[in-house]
């Protein structure tokens, strides 16, 4: 810069070359990280297709009825469930009796643990004394195996949807409410400190206080809660009363000895499971910024970047002090 305050061409240059190096580092991290997820994608696709081909192998050298080739399987569900016509998504008239209906139950049952355990989770951690007083019977609920509870659940709502609904609601809103209780626990006292000085209203320390630090534990919660209403939601409707769904058509081959649908509706609840449980990962880093899986802390392309600029920073200020000092 000269004597006047504009910047000389030499200073220019040095922006200039700043902020391309910039560009290029980011560029690289960008393709590492993407790097990165492509072979843990790789990787996990890989081990499911050395299982199916194990699989695959197993049941041909064995040659038994009662073990299917997943080939087979895949055939059977393909012909039963998904060669529908493109107007009703490639969905059969079995698949609408059998997967959407639980499908609904299932997502009702979570959608209600979900809500209820949010919001009795966020009032029960607020307050310690509230805690100390509920916490043994939470524990106690929490327990509690969700078989037990069918016959009162049966006395009360009677067999059908409401008994369901109410099975799946009671055993998988525990998860959610204990660990939204702990998220709001942990809240630190300097927050809420800020938060009185701001003078911000309930529903404003609620929106951007407590839900924002029990976010994790809240998502943990839901993840347990998800499998549990996946179990729950077949369980119920192998009960009496029950006319459709998945553990229905599991009960019924069953009864009739169809062994390649029994094997269909059990690789459609893993792959239910997984989907689900994928989507809410998903939802989760999202909204948490959760680090992807199988990337642990300081192993991402954006911890070497952070590290490398930190050492690179402390010897080039070395570096300084040492020129000085001379």
């Amino acid at each position: 810069m000269d004597v006047s305050g504009a910047p000389t061409h030499e200073s220019r240059r040095l922006a200039d070359h700043g902020a391309a190096a910039r560009t290029a580092r980011l560029v690289d991290e960008t393709a590492a990280r993407t790097a990165h997820l492509a072979r843990g994608a790789l990787l996990r696709w890989l081990v499911l297709v050395l299982a199916l081909t194990a699989w695959q192998l197993g049941a041909r050298a064995h040659g038994s009825v009662y073990f299917p080739t997943p080939a087979r399987i895949a055939r059977h569900a393909y012909d039963l469930w998904f060669s529908g016509p493109v107007g009703h998504a490639f969905l059969t008239p079995a698949a609408v009796d059998t997967i959407l209906p639980s499908l609904g139950r299932m997502a009702a049952g979570f959608v209600l643990a979900a809500v209820v355990g949010v919001g009795l989770g966020i009032l029960v951690g607020r307050s310690p004394r509230a805690y100390a007083l509920c916490d043994p019977v939470l524990q106690f609920a929490r327990a509690l195996p969700p078989p037990t509870l069918v016959p009162v659940f049966v006395v009360v709502f009677d067999f059908g949807t409401p008994m369901q609904l109410a099975s799946i609601v009671f055993s998988a809103v525990w998860p959610v409410l204990i660990n939204t209780a702990e998220g709001a626990r942990d809240t630190g006292p300097l927050r809420l400190d800020v938060a009185a000085v701001l003078r911000l209203t309930a529903v404003e320390r609620l929106w951007f206080l407590l839900l924002p630090s029990a976010l994790p534990r809240i998502f943990a919660g839901l993840r347990l809660s998800l499998s549990l209403c996946l179990i729950l939601m077949v369980f119920s409707e192998l009960l009496p009363g029950t006319a459709n769904g998945i553990g229905f058509a599991l009960t019924d081959a069953q009864s009739r000895s169809d062994l390649l649908t029994v094997w269909a509706v059990l690789v459609l609840l893993g792959a239910l499971g997984y989907l689900l449980n994928t989507g809410l990962l998903a939802i989760e880093k999202r909204l948490t910024g959760k680090r992807s899986p199988g990337e642990g802390p300081g192993e991402g392309p954006e911890e070497g970047s952070k590290g490398s600029r930190k050492s690179s920073g402390k010897g080039s200020r070395a570096e300084s002090r040492k020129g000085r000092s001379t």
